[in-house]
Parts: structure tokens; C-alpha cells; sequence
């Protein structure tokens, strides 16, 4: 599909719906994360599946961050086609077609995955042996998210003595405590308090391993929501936020922290107005362009409110107060814009990563032109 826009557009004419990225609010919240992880002597790993795409994480990687994590082993093919050299696949991989593939892609970039199991640490060293192939292995502790990972000190022992005989083909480099239900517990004290019992149960594993003769170099974890936590916690040495580049409605419902910088809305949905009603406008973006998971998306247009959305479309009204009363365009109200047909109005998501998960292409623009238009990973590469 062509994309919807060419560098040196208006923004007023890309063809919508479009994902759009705002570079001077991107930049800023790379520079303001990536500096407080500096500060703190945590390292930033940019987590890929917030927005899946390349041209994205190579921006990320040049502001810092050391590398990049993702979820799926077409994630790391993706990402490593486009020159992302150092992944960490933060997920559990356990299909021996997938499992090839991974041990093929750790010829051409420093590579590790996730394990939580003595039986998949096996099949992964087979991968690796029939390909003459090296990769990292984190073993995953359930931190608190009850998902995947280990329960405690005894399964990752029982995991690192099955790395250990798996020869050279596999290295332990560490531990994966990511905590993903913390990252939207709306108060600072109760995320706080969340990653200090997975740093504690982090901490306690390490030492474990570690006076059991493994080596035990690395602990990353952490998110856009409790990065600070993680990275004054003294236990992790790298960071996974992916959404802080993109922002979105449910991470800005968050209390904020004081001693976390403010992060600005990067990402939107541009839409065009394709109805103008007596009482509400319809937008051309709906379920197919802005995902919902996380509640319906906001209109970036003062005295209007998102009222409905469907597959292709999205209705918006007027805020109550300012309700026109009479028939004619919406938003005749007193206080209230008029809107006009093919005007372009931004969505903010809910969550921004299954709404990048929605398109093709992102628009990146800066002030009131398109700067660099990125293809997004083709949707198969999900496997």
C-alpha cells in the first residue's frame, strides 16, 4: 500500500487515517527518559512493540539506547533487517520452526530470549546446535504480573543448571523481571511499592544464582510507568519502556511522579471530518484505525468529545455546555469551533501499541510538515 504521505507534505494533506508522530514531542521524551536512566547508571533497551517500527528504534538507538527488546521472534527479524544489532526477544519462544529461525537470526546480531522453563531451555539449545548458533538467555521471574516467568530461587536454579549443560551454545546473562500490571497503577506510592517487591524478589534470585556459580550480569524489566523505580532500585541494570516515545491516554491517567520528567503526546491518528450533522461530526478513522482496549480515544479539538467509535468511523460532538441548540453545522454553539468537511482532526489513543499494531506507515512531521514517513513492520512479522 502506498503510503499516505511524502517528506515535505503539510500535514493538512496527508491522506487519512494516518499514524502521525510529532518529532519535537518524540524527541523530547527520549531525551528526558533516556537522561534519567544516564543519571542513574541504568542502561535504556527501547521496547519495539509499542510502535513496531524501524526507522523508530534506529532513532532510539542514536539517542542511547543500547538496543531494542520485542516479543516475537518476526519483531527481531524485522528490526535486524533494518541494521538494530543488539535485541532481546523479552518473551518466551518455544516452537521449534520459530525456534530455528531464532538460532539462524544470532549469526547476525547480539541476540538473547526469555525462558521460564528446563524444557524449553533444551529445545533451545538443540536450535542452537544444529545451526552452530550462540544465544543469550534471561530466565524470567514473575514479578508480581502472574504470566509467564518463574516463582522463585529454586525453578531459576533448576533453569540455570539446565543452561549450564546445554554447552556453549546458551550463556545465562541474567534475569528478566518486568512488571507489566504495575505500569498503570494510577498512584506513584502504589507503583513504587510494586517494584520494590520485584526488585527485592529480583535481588534475591541473582544472589541465589550467583553463590551457586552462575553468572547472573544483567536484570531488566521496568516501563513507562515505573522506570524511575526500577532505576533507583540499585537491583536493574537496563529499562523496557516502549510507550514513554508515543504517550497515550491510559499512561497520562497515571499520577504523575516528581521525580519523573513530564512526557508530551506524540502520537496521534489524523482523520478527516466526513459528515457534519445537526449535533455531531463523523471523523474518517474508527476500530481499524485507533484501538479502544484502553477506552476510546480523545479529539485534539477544544469544546468536542469522542462520543462513538465503529469500524470506520468516529462520532464527535460537542461538550454539553456548548451544544448548539438550533439546526446548522456542529459546533455553532457559542464556545465552540465550527468544523467543516475534509478538516483534519488528531485522535490520542488509549493505548498506542495496538493502535501503531493497526498501520502500515508512520507519519512523522515536525511543526506543520511531513519530515520522514516510516513503514511499520508488516503484521505477519508478528509470528
Amino acid at each position: 500500500m502506498a503510503p499516505p504521505a511524502a517528506p515535505g507534505d503539510r500535514l493538512d494533506r496527508v491522506d487519512t487515517p494516518a499514524l502521525i508522530l510529532d518529532l519535537d514531542a518524540f524527541d523530547a521524551n527520549v531525551a528526558a527518559l533516556h537522561g534519567h536512566a544516564a543519571a542513574r547508571g541504568v542502561r535504556v533497551r527501547a521496547h519495539g512493540k509499542a510502535h513496531r517500527c524501524p526507522g523508530i528504534a534506529l532513532r532510539q538507538v542514536a539517542a542511547g539506547a543500547i538496543g531494542i527488546c520485542c516479543q516475537k521472534v518476526g519483531e527481531a527479524e524485522g528490526f535486524a533487517d533494518a541494521g538494530i544489532a543488539d535485541i532481546l526477544i523479552s518473551n518466551e519462544v518455544v516452537d521449534d520452526a520459530k525456534l530455528a529461525r531464532l538460532a539462524r537470526l544470532a549469526g547476525r546480531v547480539r541476540l538473547a530470549v526469555c525462558v521460564d522453563h528446563p524444557d524449553a531451555v533444551r529445545a533451545l539449545a538443540r536450535a542452537c546446535a544444529r545451526h552452530d548458533a550462540r544465544v543469550d538467555v534471561l530466565i524470567e521471574l514473575d514479578v508480581g504480573q502472574a504470566r509467564c516467568g518463574v516463582a522463585g530461587t529454586e525453578e531459576a536454579l533448576a533453569i540455570a543448571r539446565t543452561i549450564a549443560e546445554g554447552g556453549p551454545a546458551l550463556r545465562l546473562r541474567g534475569l528478566q523481571a518486568y512488571h507489566g500490571g504495575a505500569q498503570h497503577l494510577r498512584s506513584p506510592a502504589g507503583r513504587g511499592a510494586a517494584i520494590a517487591a520485584a526488585s527485592a524478589l529480583a535481588a534475591q534470585v541473582r544472589a541465589a544464582l550467583r553463590a551457586a556459580g552462575h553468572d547472573c550480569d544483567e536484570v531488566s524489566g521496568g516501563g513507562t510507568g515505573t522506570y524511575p523505580y526500577e532505576a533507583a532500585s540499585g537491583v536493574y541494570t537496563e529499562i523496557q519502556p516502549g510507550s514513554y516515545a508515543l504517550m497515550d491516554l491510559d499512561y497520562r491517567a497515571n499520577e504523575a511522579d516528581a521525580a519523573a520528567p513530564a512526557m508530551r503526546q506524540a502520537l496521534g491518528v489524523l482523520t478527516s471530518v466526513m459528515s457534519v450533522r445537526d449535533g455531531h461530526a463523523v471523523l474518517d478513522g474508527g476500530l481499524k484505525a485507533v484501538s479502544v482496549d484502553s477506552g476510546p480515544p480523545a479529539v485534539r479539538l477544544p469544546g468536542w468529545r469522542v462520543r462513538g467509535v465503529s469500524d470506520e468511523h468516529t462520532v464527535i460532538e460537542p461538550l454539553a455546555a456548548d451544544r448548539p441548540g438550533t439546526s446548522g453545522s456542529p459546533g455553532s454553539g457559542a464556545g465552540t469551533p465550527a468544523l467543516a468537511l475534509g478538516q483534519r482532526c488528531v485522535l490520542d489513543p488509549g493505548h498506542c501499541d495496538p493502535t501503531a499494531n493497526l498501520h502500515d506507515w508512520v507519519v512523522a512531521y515536525r511543526g506543520e510538515r511531513v519530515e520522514s514517513v516510516w513503514p511499520v513492520l508488516p503484521r505477519g512479522a508478528s509470528r
